[in-house]
């Protein structure tokens, strides 16, 4: 899959958090124990954080309510900057 916030190598630091943990139902996105969360890491680009969060989602692939997500912390470091451009 090719990453569309920064490639492997190409320099840029467009940071990304991947955490998970348990949801309270299927069909929400509440977390029956914030201090369960499993925290895998903070990745520099989208193509580390998306190999990160689906290793995390393959080792829980059997608990239909762990949920593991990507969220992009250089939109929410600068978010006057589009996709492409990076921040400071």
């Amino acid at each position: 899959m090719a990453a569309k916030d920064g490639a492997k190598g190409s320099g840029r630091q467009l940071f990304h958090l991947v955490f998970g943990g348990e949801l309270t139902s299927l069909d929400g996105m509440e977390f029956s124990d914030l201090k369960a969360l499993d925290v895998v890491g903070i990745y520099p680009n989208y193509a580390q954080a998306y190999d990160a969060w689906k290793d995390a989602a393959h080792r829980t692939v059997d608990d239909a309510h762990m949920r593991y997500f990507i969220v992009h912390l250089h939109r929410l470091l600068d978010p006057d900057k589009g996709p492409g451009e990076t921040a400071g």
